[in-house]
């Protein structure tokens, strides 16, 4: 028999995880060199810049998630990517601070119920919110967070500690 009076809800779960991820992903960003933001690995790839804008939306990914039940992208503008670190990380903090303050005020009732994300009539995913959260906006993350990580190694950045120390940080 398991004692659930004191295990923790899925929303004080999900708050240890947004918190941690957050935390850890503001750590990569400062070190973004703004002489660089323009500098791509390959033509492909997005700029330093670009990457870092990317991730400082993330964020709003996790307010949207718990305060609408979709997301049209159909004609989104696009944002202009920051001109200097302190400007990236501004915009981070206070996407960071939305995110965690919307998911300490979601009803958790509404974790199971399904969220959209469309581009017009296509549905690009339609799944319960609280994965919504785990895979869309906080794997997400950390996906591109890896990517500005291999990116700040290329430029001759040092690596912050993401989950163990990096060869620049023992």
């Amino acid at each position: 028999m398991t004692d659930t009076a004191s295990a923790p809800s899925l929303k004080q779960l999900a708050l240890g995880d947004l918190d941690h991820e957050l935390e850890t992903t503001r750590r990569v960003l400062e070190r973004v060199p703004e002489q660089h933001l323009d500098w791509k690995p390959h033509a492909k790839s997005f700029s330093l810049g670009q990457l870092a804008t990317h991730l400082t939306q993330m964020p709003f990914w996790v307010t949207t998630t718990i305060r609408q039940n979709e997301l049209d992208v159909a004609g989104a503008p696009r944002t202009e990517p920051p001109a200097t670190t302190a400007e990236i990380m501004r915009r981070f903090d206070d996407n960071a601070a939305e995110a965690r303050q919307a998911l300490q005020n979601a009803d958790e009732s509404t974790f199971g119920d399904r969220w959209t994300l469309r581009a017009g009539d296509h549905v690009i995913l339609s799944m319960p919110r609280l994965a919504v959260l785990r895979s869309f906006c906080l794997s997400h993350m950390i996906h591109h967070r890896g990517q500005l990580s291999v990116y700040l190694r290329l430029l001759d950045v040092p690596v912050p500690s993401i989950y163990g120390p990096t060869a620049d940080e023992q």
